[in-house]
């Protein structure tokens, strides 16, 4: 039962973080250099941003190959223990945390920050064309926050984190880009029509009762109203 609800809240989640939610439009990629040794060459305070497949993670740089992170985690409910706490976040741990909306602030090495992804570096002062704090101050901005938050998909995630330390407003690109595509479908009024035809197949084959006929005739309403 649990590997079923972590599978459908992994695509929901994954869902609303497609990467073409993340930016408004291309940006110029400055991809992290590498030392001789092999270890990352950042400076402290430096906004890190890691593309995954469907989504975007950010996080700040310490300095000493450590990066600061906002990470929704269900295990810090669960146990005290701080070296499990500490190991990497799974999947499953991820999710939950996402329902339960608990998230940690938390420290990581760099690679596991990255999980084996490229790093860009200071894309978003481009992005955002916003002058960042010092960077003293950026850091330290995130290392006063390093602790327990309640999370958010949408208004408080790793986002928000990295653009309240560095530029001193928390703001998420993916989170806008998310909004206005959501509008986009609700002004579409094919949407109507869809909802209407979904809700009708499923009074035909669940049956009239209240569970599928309200929805049928409400949100199509509600879709038609709002469009």
């Amino acid at each position: 039962m649990l590997d079923s609800l972590a599978l459908l809240l992994e695509k929901t989640f994954l869902l609303a973080h497609f990467n073409f939610f993340s930016t408004a439009s291309p940006k110029p990629e400055r991809c992290a250099k590498r030392r001789e040794e092999g270890t990352y060459y950042f400076q402290r305070g430096d906004l890190l941003e890691v593309p995954r497949t469907l989504f975007t993670h950010f996080g700040i740089y310490l300095g000493d190959n450590k990066v600061a992170h906002l990470m929704p985690d269900i295990l810090p409910v669960l146990t005290s223990n701080k070296s499990q706490i500490q190991k990497v976040v799974t999947n499953k741990r991820l999710l939950l945390g996402v329902i339960y909306k608990y998230a940690s602030i938390r420290v990581d090495t760099v690679e596991d920050f990255a999980y084996g992804s490229p790093i860009l570096l200071n894309t978003m002062d481009t992005t955002l064309r916003r002058q960042p704090l010092a960077a003293e101050d950026v850091a330290r901005r995130a290392e006063k926050l390093i602790g327990h938050i309640p999370y958010s998909l949408l208004w408080n995630n790793c986002e928000h984190f990295v653009t309240y330390c560095r530029y001193g407003t928390a703001v998420s690109l993916q989170t806008e880009q998310f909004c206005e595509s959501l509008k986009s479908v609700i002004r579409d009024q094919r949407s109507v029509l869809l909802t209407t035809v979904i809700g009708m197949l499923s009074m035909f084959f669940l049956g009239i009762a209240p569970s599928t006929a309200l929805p049928t005739f409400i949100i199509p309403f509600i879709l038609w109203m709002a469009g």
